[in-house]
């Protein structure tokens, strides 16, 4: 293997850990969404929001479709695609 495949892999591999890492944070309530919404760490700007919210304590699938579509943001969005009004309009309805 190049090594510069070999560098991409390592990379994808440390931004699936810090994601990880922070999905796990949100689960366990000693990360905030508004902070991650606000200013999202670099390994979540890829992120579809919908996993995110998911990983929210008492958030299923339904919850999110609702407030998904209350903000006007499809389904897989991405956190560095969201806009700034309905990046202000998800932080508003927290706690989902």
């Amino acid at each position: 293997m190049s090594e510069q495949r070999l560098h991409a892999l390592e990379k994808a591999n440390e931004v699936r850990s810090a994601r990880a890492l922070l999905k796990r944070g949100l689960t366990a309530g000693t990360i905030e969404l508004a902070g991650v919404l606000g200013d999202p760490p670099a390994c979540v700007q890829n992120a579809k929001l919908s996993a995110l919210l998911l990983a929210v304590p008492r958030t299923g699938p339904a919850r999110v479709a609702r407030a998904l579509n209350r903000c006007q943001i499809t389904d897989g969005k991405t956190l560095a695609g969201l806009t700034s009004r309905q990046r202000a309009a998800m932080i508003a309805l927290l706690p989902l």
